[in-house]
């Protein structure tokens, strides 16, 4: 069932369509989609790879501009909408904890948030909610953001043969690898929070 998955994928990050979809996975991803805009940038860029840049820096647009908008809810509408998105992802509890620390160290949170698997819409929402500097914010995004997609983008477009080999050959254990990924950044925010 994997592979069937992984093909279906791979073929389908090749459709006229899925740039689109990938703006729109990358903006909703920085405020309360669960799955990072990684899990399709990724094989769009294996399928195509002469779009990595493009590829990229739409990724980084949209996510950024998502970013703000996670800003936005957690500074205007927190009550409503960015409470229970961090009670959700089990951050609201320690948030009194990290509020000083913001404070002092909110750059380097957004920073960590846009460019580790740290859930970005966890950093977005209580930047808002801190009330971050809006411009600081939305240039450490664009920054951070930016260099995660970019940095995806150029080890992809050097090495994107072999790494489609080794995920073509040993699929269970990129998975893995992957999923290992994405539950640590959770678990990161847990402890960090």
């Amino acid at each position: 069932m994997l592979q069937k998955l992984y093909g279906w994928t791979l073929e389908k990050a090749a459709h006229p369509q899925a740039f689109w979809w990938l703006v729109v996975l990358s903006f909703t991803e920085a405020t309360f989609f669960p799955i990072p805009a990684d899990a399709m940038l990724i094989p769009m860029i294996i399928a195509v790879r002469a779009k990595a840049w493009k590829l990229a820096a739409a990724c980084t647009v949209a996510s950024s501009a998502g970013g703000c908008f996670g800003w936005m809810l957690g500074s205007f509408a927190f009550e409503d909408i960015g409470k229970p998105l961090l009670e959700l992802y089990g951050a609201m509890d320690k948030m009194a904890i990290v509020k000083a620390e913001y404070e002092k160290y909110g750059e380097f949170f957004v920073a960590m948030g846009a460019i580790t698997p740290i859930p970005y819409k966890v950093v977005t929402v209580a930047s808002g909610f801190f009330q971050m500097d809006f411009l600081m914010f939305t240039l450490v995004s664009i920054l951070g953001r930016g260099a995660r997609y970019f940095a995806i983008a150029g080890a992809l477009y050097l090495f994107g043969p072999m790494i489609k080999d080794f995920a073509d050959k040993n699929l269970k254990l990129a998975f893995t690898i992957c999923v290992f990924l994405f539950l640590g950044g959770f678990a990161l925010v847990a402890w960090v929070l």
